[in-house]
């Protein structure tokens, strides 16, 4: 197997695909363990497949239950080299090939193709199928970054969804009352010193200093499953899913006229999966909103899921609320003052000149830290910044 010269670059290329496709199917990776990915490819050599993939595995694989989704599609990305070539020359991750006799998993199959309508020549050359989705790709990519959620068709929807999962976004760490021994620091931590001094005859090499630990902030979405908000809510999920991975601590509500707990739903790695979980649990999807009441049943309900006033509250709505505004001004008080923040993310920033005029938007808008918009790709990039901003202000 060759997967490329590593002086000419290729090596890189094929293991940062690689990666993108892992990242795609739920597995989870970064930069470091990229690095490792291609020293360990280095140190085994290219020459055996088996060899090679059991030293990406090592390096790239911590939980047990993606060894098999790496494996699986391991095999299925570097079956042939010469098609990932030319796939990352026309910087397509992906590339949809004939279906082997075994069904592949959902993680696999998506992160390894997008879905499309089946061909009319089934004998069509794999040449003449990469060119085919590589234009479709460029041509549409800047247009798709700025299209309405709401606004796509079956197809695109399904393309962005995946293109949502891609996007970071990272919680700020913040320090806790707790220190630790570290290098950085006003207070030299003298035990620590004495004990590295003993291990050294005496000389003191470096001062250890306590250092305060951070450590990112809890954070709770609760997501508006009503009708108005039907387009949104699906693609937002997995979006959410994937890019919270990271988050040692996140609980997840939908909400329409009732409250559900989709916390352990979030768990899965798969998305799929999740999303099929989600589905089969919310009975009220596509209905009314009642914000208030559904407010009042998290503050009764599930009060020890408010960490504190650390909680980073990402609350995603339309704001069309048939309820009482007097008490969803009341529990959103009460929700306030258990939380660090409140982000109201509103898709009806899509219009120009939008005013939240309606009773519930009304008072979201006046009890909200901010309202951020999310209707687009764009939109969901720039979240990561505008939430670092502004809860560092």
């Amino acid at each position: 197997m060759q997967l490329g010269d590593a002086r000419s670059g290729k090596l890189a290329d094929n293991l940062v695909a690689f990666g993108r496709a892992l990242r795609r199917a739920g597995v989870r990776t970064d930069s470091a363990r990229m690095a490792l990915a291609q020293q360990a490819a280095l140190c085994v050599g290219l020459d055996q497949k088996q060899d090679l993939s059991a030293a990406l595995e090592a390096v790239l694989i911590s939980r047990e239950q993606d060894r098999a989704v790496f494996r699986e599609l391991f095999e299925a990305f570097f079956r042939d080299p010469e098609l990932a070539n030319k796939l990352l020359a026309q910087l397509l991750p992906s590339a949809q090939e004939p279906a082997p006799p075994t069904q592949k998993r959902p993680r696999v199959s998506e992160a390894l193709s997008p879905s499309r309508p089946p061909e009319s020549n089934a004998e069509q050359e794999p040449e003449q199928k990469i060119d085919f989705d590589a234009a479709m790709t460029a041509s549409d990519a800047v247009r798709l970054q700025q299209a309405d959620f709401n606004a796509l068709g079956a197809a695109e929807y399904q393309l962005v969804q995946r293109l949502a999962r891609e996007i970071a976004l990272p919680i700020p760490a913040m320090p806790l009352r707790r220190h630790r021994a570290g290098t950085r620091g006003a207070r030299v931590h003298w035990r620590r010193a004495i004990q590295q001094a003993a291990r050294t005859d005496g000389e003191l090499l470096a001062l250890p200093r306590w250092q305060r630990i951070r450590k990112p902030l809890p954070i709770l979405i609760l997501i508006d499953v009503s009708g108005s908000m039907e387009r949104y809510a699906r693609l937002l999920l997995a979006f959410l899913h994937a890019a919270t991975q990271s988050c040692p601590r996140r609980d997840v509500f939908a909400f329409g006229t009732d409250l559900t707990d989709l916390t352990d739903t979030f768990a899965s790695a798969d998305p799929d999966h999740m999303l099929a979980l989600s589905s089969a649990r919310i009975h009220d999807f596509a209905g009314g909103t009642r914000l208030g009441a559904s407010l009042h049943t998290l503050r009764r309900m599930h009060a020890r899921r408010l960490v504190g006033r650390r909680t980073v509250v990402l609350l995603i709505t339309d704001g069309l609320d048939t309820g009482e505004p007097e008490l969803l001004a009341q529990e959103l008080d009460a929700l306030k003052r258990h939380a660090r923040a409140l982000f109201w993310l509103n898709p009806l920033l899509r219009f120009d000149g939008y005013a939240p005029i309606a009773r519930g938007a009304a008072v979201l808008h006046q009890k909200a830290d901010a309202m951020l918009a999310v209707h687009n790709l764009s939109r969901l990039q720039e979240l990561a910044q505008s939430l670092r901003q502004l809860l560092q202000a």
